[in-house]
């Protein structure tokens, strides 16, 4: 029924803030970037490898997330790596901080969290 996943919607509290962390801090490309009018406020569609996967709106009214990380719905993005280490080496270069990395019990894998300008949760997860 479904091909794949088309994309991500994010809702950011402060656009030019979140544009700049999520184009300049993790490196994801900027395929188009829209003013909606009727909403007042600007659409940027990111992509990653050219692959487009963020929807990035910023509404400075959106209310908060409920709790951190256990709210109902959305709970993380998370991004495959290849290179674990050199992954958490270029984040912490950029300011970011992490949570201590853990391995998943069932696959063996590495990952750990950082957080968006709102608090989102993202993901780094060792291909």
């Amino acid at each position: 029924m479904f091909n794949r996943i088309h994309h991500t919607a994010i809702i950011c509290s402060d656009y030019k803030r979140s544009k700049q962390f999520y184009t300049e801090k993790l490196g994801l490309q900027i395929i188009r970037e829209t003013y909606q009018s009727e909403r007042g406020t600007y659409k940027l569609d990111l992509s990653l490898n050219g692959e487009y996967v963020i929807e990035l709106f910023g509404f400075s009214d959106a209310p908060e997330r409920p709790n951190y990380p256990e709210a109902c719905g959305l709970r993380h993005l998370a991004f495959e790596v290849e290179c674990f280490e050199r992954t958490i080496d270029e984040l912490l270069a950029k300011g970011i901080e992490l949570e201590k990395a853990r391995t998943d019990p069932t696959t063996g894998k590495r990952f750990t969290f950082f957080t968006d300008p709102d608090g989102l949760p993202i993901e780094i997860y060792e291909k």
